[in-house]
């Protein structure tokens, strides 16, 4: 059976104030007992010591006993629980209380093992009994003997105090308990409440609705953290599903047009309003080439953003790669008029060469397709101890703020006009990063709309 966190919250405090003052009630019982204990046997005996001190004193110098005197303290004495006999130095009793009522004592003893039967069942006490010299001027005259239930005894104002402690700590438990109950039912509700509202928005996600989002805050370290990770990932599923459906239309779109224009070539020539002669033929081949190169962007992007990807590692010089690279793309800048500079030392990395020449190449077209005549695009290459960095740089038009965090996913064009002389397919930068990031590299870009864009490449050595 499964229950709520908060139940299971409002369990575990209530179960903690449980066996905490379970285990206060009984350890103060075994020391409130053990003291008690200690505190009626030295009681006790002061009690016997003062007792036998007044009756030294009712023993004159000749030799008589103040019976009446004596009879007081030992009825009085009597009432507290203790039988008394006074004995004279020849052995004669003087008092007894036995003999001056022996049904009371008799009452008295079995009051005092039912006092101490209630509290102790296995209790094994007895009549004890203690013998006390009694002295005069230094000198003994007789003998008290002082009789208990023993080894020592609860009165009723004993028991009293004891069952008012065991009835106050019942009270302050039950209190507690009830307490903790409440506190409990709110630190839970305060706890499992955002966990329910995180678990309603993550329903509502699975179900496709992304546009759902937790606004309350917690003070709770964890719960912040979860809600906003759950926060996060909406939004980010928000923007993937964005991006699926712009995927799915761009696709659609750049598949539609050559798709269109066979159809409408192929119709022609097969209705024979078109003679199917060289250039209808060569049309046509031009429309499939761009469709295959599509698909192959396509797979290629697949195989790049693979986890599987494998760079076939070489030692090279960077800088006289891209060299190798400007020069080839020489004559189309030349016929754009695009000043094209190149500024780097010998700069030695270990990567796939292939790939990172496709990466240079990539970067170097969209600065040839977004930058204007009379323009500049810079190369940079600088190297540090772990690291180099390439950078390309134009003076084109500029990407706005608000497309440049979204550049890098494929089929992201700026220009939404999808127009192929300057947007592409919007695949080549997801390849670039693909390839950068498989080589445990970054890139960046910096851009401003009417100065231009710079592309930063970080490849470790």
């Amino acid at each position: 059976m499964k229950y709520s966190l908060r139940t299971k919250l409002s369990l575990s405090y209530v179960c903690v104030v449980l066996i905490s003052v379970l285990l206060i009630s009984v350890i103060t019982n075994l020391l409130l007992d053990k003291h008690f204990k200690d505190y009626i046997v030295e009681n006790q005996e002061r009690k016997s010591r003062e007792i036998v001190w007044q009756i030294s004193q009712l023993y004159n110098a000749g030799g008589e006993w103040d019976i009446q005197a004596i009879g007081n303290i030992c009825i009085n004495a009597l009432e507290q629980g203790l039988i008394i006999k006074v004995l004279d130095t020849s052995g004669k009793t003087v008092w007894d209380a036995r003999l001056h009522d022996n049904a009371l004592c008799e009452q008295m003893l079995a009051h005092m093992e039912e006092n101490m039967s209630s509290r102790y069942p296995n209790w094994e006490g007895g009549y004890v009994e203690n013998t006390y010299p009694v002295t005069n001027r230094l000198s003994e005259v007789g003998k008290v003997v002082i009789g208990y239930y023993g080894p020592y005894y609860f009165n009723d104002s004993d028991l009293a105090f004891i069952n008012t402690m065991n009835r106050l700590l019942m009270g302050v438990g039950a209190f507690s308990l009830i307490l903790s109950f409440l506190f409990a039912s709110v630190m839970a509700k305060r706890l499992s409440a955002p966990i329910s509202r995180v678990i309603t928005t993550a329903q509502m996600i699975s179900k496709g609705y992304f546009d759902g989002r937790i606004t309350e805050q917690s003070s709770t370290k964890e719960i912040a953290q979860l809600t906003e990770t759950i926060n996060n990932l909406a939004e980010t599923l928000e923007n993937q599903e964005v991006l699926r459906k712009r995927l799915t239309a761009d696709v659609a779109h750049e598949l539609r047009t050559p798709l269109a224009t066979l159809q409408s070539h192929m119709e022609a020539m097969i209705d024979g309003i078109w003679e199917p002669d060289a250039e209808r033929l060569k049309s046509c081949h031009d429309e499939i080439m761009r469709i295959s190169r599509l698909v192959g962007d396509l797979e290629k992007l697949a195989r790049y953003e693979s986890e599987n990807l494998i760079l076939t590692r070489t030692t090279f010089d960077i800088s006289e790669l891209i060299r190798h690279i400007i020069k080839n793309f020489e004559s189309d800048f030349a016929t754009k008029g695009i000043d094209v500079r190149f500024t780097g030392e010998t700069e030695t990395v270990t990567a796939d060469k292939d790939k990172i020449s496709q990466v240079i190449v990539n970067l170097l077209s969209n600065a040839l397709k977004f930058t204007q005549q009379g323009d500049v695009v810079e190369i940079t290459v600088k190297g540090a101890d772990d690291v180099t960095e390439i950078t390309v740089k134009d003076t084109g038009m500029g990407i706005p703020p608000e497309d440049l965090p979204h550049i890098f996913e494929r089929f992201y064009r700026a220009d939404r006009s999808r127009n192929r002389l300057t947007g592409g397919a919007g695949i080549g930068l997801t390849i670039t990063k693909a390839i950068i990031e498989a080589h445990k590299g970054s890139i960046q870009v910096r851009s401003k709309v009417g100065e231009g864009t710079e592309f930063i490449v970080s490849l470790p050595k």
